[in-house]
């Protein structure tokens, strides 16, 4: 098992305890857009430290190469949170789930890396398992089609940010490139003000104080997860060990959901007997990527 392993299960426990919060604070009637403004800004001010732990800037020509990044990350976000607004969250979930089978397939082909077969079964059994992780038992679901393709989008969006973060990094340093990528991203971020319910300052108070952790835990998982890729290269490995946090959803909904006011925990024996074979199915394409 190699060391740097131990670096997406950790942003995968921080995710879904950021998750959460996030879910806590729509419910307090935050937003969606204003929650993802909020969240990117949290995330790029917490990117700022690395800007004093030394490393040298490339040429200014070379600075498209964060602007093109950023600009998947917010392309990304906005699908994503299209599709899940669209359609029921059992269609578009189990598709963004997909992600670490879209990375190992850009990783051939962008990086020139060769996959080995044992990945790509991990990859295929993790998408499996979170597509089993998000079964519900309502089996009617609403506009399918259009939330596929749509969060199909997303999670491209997604899986190219990784694999160019992997790529682009080799001309970059680490410390140098994330922040200035999340600057992007906050330049970018100001484009979705018109897509606001309300003006920030209308954000009831309830909701700040989840909107707060959720941001931070946020932010920090990303900085663990992305600051991986960036140093140590291996997306579709990380991708999959990442893609636990689908499992640790679930440990966290039935283990202190009602910290969080969930009550995803009725749904009932059928529904958590699918999940269960979810996370036996995740369990198993991590265990194969860590031998």
């Amino acid at each position: 098992m190699k060391y740097y392993y131990l670096f997406p299960f950790l942003s995968s426990v921080l995710y879904v305890v950021g998750a959460m919060f996030i879910k806590q604070c729509t419910e307090r009637g935050a937003g969606v857009w204003r929650i993802t403004f909020v969240s990117n800004l949290v995330s790029a001010v917490m990117y700022l430290p690395m800007l004093w732990m030394g490393g040298e800037w490339p040429e200014a020509s070379q600075f498209w190469q964060p602007a093109l990044a950023g600009s998947l990350f917010i392309a990304a976000q906005a699908f994503s949170f299209w599709a899940l607004q669209k359609g029921d969250v059992s269609v578009a979930t189990p598709v963004l789930g997909l992600k670490p089978v879209i990375v190992a397939l850009l990783v051939v082909l962008i990086i020139g890396d060769k996959i080995s077969k044992q990945l790509w079964i991990s990859a295929a059994l993790s998408a499996a398992g979170v597509a089993m992780l998000n079964a519900t038992r309502n089996a009617r679901h609403h506009h399918v089609l259009a939330t596929i393709l749509i969060a199909l989008i997303g999670g491209t969006c997604f899986s190219l940010f990784d694999v160019l973060i992997q790529k682009f990094t080799g001309d970059w340093d680490t410390r140098r490139f994330l922040p200035a990528m999340f600057g992007f991203v906050t330049l970018y971020s100001l484009a979705l003000i018109p897509f606001f319910s309300a003006p920030l300052k209308a954000i009831p108070r309830p909701a700040w104080k989840p909107l707060a952790w959720g941001a931070f835990f946020l932010g920090l998982q990303g900085i663990i997860f992305i600051s991986s890729i960036g140093t140590f290269g291996d997306a579709t490995a990380l991708n999959i060990i990442f893609s636990s946090r689908g499992l640790w959803s679930v440990v966290a909904v039935w283990c202190i959901g009602h910290w969080f006011a969930n009550a995803e925990k009725e749904l009932g024996t059928a529904v958590l007997a699918k999940r269960l074979i979810g996370a036996a199915l995740m369990l198993a394409a991590i265990v194969l990527t860590l031998i």
